[in-house]
């Protein structure tokens, strides 16, 4: 047994736990991370974009130094039918210019690893094959972690004035701890299971398949019948030599409609719009992963005495149409590193000054946005329409809007109007698009 006292023990290197640990150290705090893979990143399946604003305050140099795959030089939101698309395409050149809209698609195996060799040259020391299996508590104080090595019996306890929980979407600390209880405790209606393929491509077809110069890239979102009307996406990124094509799905919506996500993930993949962008890449990893859906109303606590949850752990995530994450995982990070700097100096890990943390949350972009957008995902459940129905009324009439077949334009446009007043009544659509307009 171990009787180590550091300052600050933080159980997860992925970017919030990298991010909390590199502010902790650099401000002299004792640090040690502990990561459950044989590496940082090795046991990450994200499939998304590396968003990078605070990134930038960490590491200045990111852009030179990062392994960075392509940037977002277009994004693209597509509603597909079973034969048809309707897509909004946005490209700017000023999303080629530094710092690049601060998009980009990494290899989490190779971000993670380089992340946390930046917070080691602060003076994090990082431990890795090491699995976490509870808190350690005294006088109702988080004082340590129970973790056990690859070698058993390497250690048991590690203690510290402070312990940071960066483990992720399935945090069983952020559970045994007590912050996450009542409507914040995890079910399979506040978790989304993703499933993803990467596909090697070469650079050339990836560029010519999406227009692209080297090093741009492009992220599409799929709503519609890619996910057979559950609460769902899918998605597309473009990286140096390869794709990644997934989906995913609220736990509860494929348990209730009994719907394997592999099974979508195959339906996805065949889909008419789909097939040509994936054709000939050769699959190099198949892998799932859990996303929290915590809305702002059903956040769990964040702290408590000598704890707080970062990122993912603490349902950090925004789940409407931006879909952001990996920016307020950092965010979070570089919070609760300086709220443990703040607590060091007043020598009080309590509460009291923990409370901090959640402060410095509400006056960011982080929980704005997360209290903005956070019946987003309620509205989606409760009109399903905007997911299937709206899509594909609105892919119709464009079809027959603009389909040639001898008539003349009034007659055409007449009984484009007629079909769609027959599926849905003009002042059900106007309330909708009111009640939608409020979550953009």
């Amino acid at each position: 047994m171990s009787c180590d006292l550091f300052d600050v023990i933080i159980v997860g290197a992925g970017p919030a736990g990298i991010a909390a640990a590199m502010v902790s150290a650099r401000a002299g705090l004792s640090t040690v991370l502990l990561e459950r893979g044989n590496y940082p990143g090795s046991k990450n399946l994200f499939g998304g974009i590396l968003f990078t604003p605070e990134l930038e305050k960490l590491v200045p140099s990111f852009l030179e130094k990062a392994p960075l795959e392509r940037h977002m030089s277009r994004r693209r939101f597509s509603f597909l039918t079973t034969d048809g698309e309707l897509a909004l395409d946005l490209w700017s050149n000023r999303f080629n210019q530094p710092p690049f809209n601060h998009s980009f698609t990494v290899m989490r195996s190779k971000f993670d690893r380089w992340f946390a060799t930046q917070a080691e040259e602060a003076g994090v020391q990082l431990l890795t094959g090491v699995v976490v299996d509870d808190l350690v508590w005294k006088d109702e104080k988080v004082v340590g972690i129970k973790a056990r090595g690859e070698k058993e019996g390497q250690f048991d306890e590690l203690y510290a004035s402070l312990v940071i929980c960066a483990e992720g979407a399935n945090s069983l600390l952020a559970e045994k701890s007590g912050l996450r209880s009542g409507k914040s405790k995890m079910t399979p209606q506040n978790r989304t299971v993703a499933v993803k393929e990467v596909l090697r491509l070469t650079k050339e077809k990836i560029q010519d398949r999406f227009n692209v110069r080297e090093k741009e890239g492009v992220s599409v979102v799929y709503l519609g019948e890619v996910v057979k009307g559950a609460l769902g996406t899918g998605f597309l990124y473009t990286y140096e030599d390869s794709i990644s094509v997934g989906l995913g799905c609220e736990m509860k919506d494929l348990i209730d409609r009994k719907m394997a996500p592999y099974d979508l993930l195959d339906h996805m993949k065949s889909h008419p719009v789909i097939a040509p962008l994936i054709e000939g890449g050769e699959v190099i990893e198949y892998s799932t992963h859990m996303i929290p859906e915590d809305s702002f109303r059903n956040l769990p606590e964040l702290a408590t005495h000598g704890l707080m949850l970062v990122g993912d752990s603490a349902g950090l995530i925004n789940n409407s149409i931006f879909q952001e994450g990996t920016n307020m995982a950092i965010a979070s990070g570089l919070f609760a590193g300086e709220t443990a700097v703040e607590a060091k100096q007043k020598k009080d890990f309590s509460l009291s000054t923990l409370s901090r943390y959640r402060e410095k949350l509400e006056n960011s972009f982080v929980l704005k946005d997360m209290r903005h957008y956070g019946g987003f995902l309620d509205m989606m459940r409760e009109h399903r329409e905007y997911l299937g129905l709206y899509p594909e009324l609105t892919l119709e009439f464009l079809v027959n809007y603009f389909t040639v077949d001898g008539r003349s334009k009034k007659e055409i446009k007449k009984e484009t109007f007629r079909k769609l007043r027959k599926k849905i009544s003009i002042p059900k659509l106007i309330m909708d698009m009111i009640r939608a307009r409020k979550m953009i």
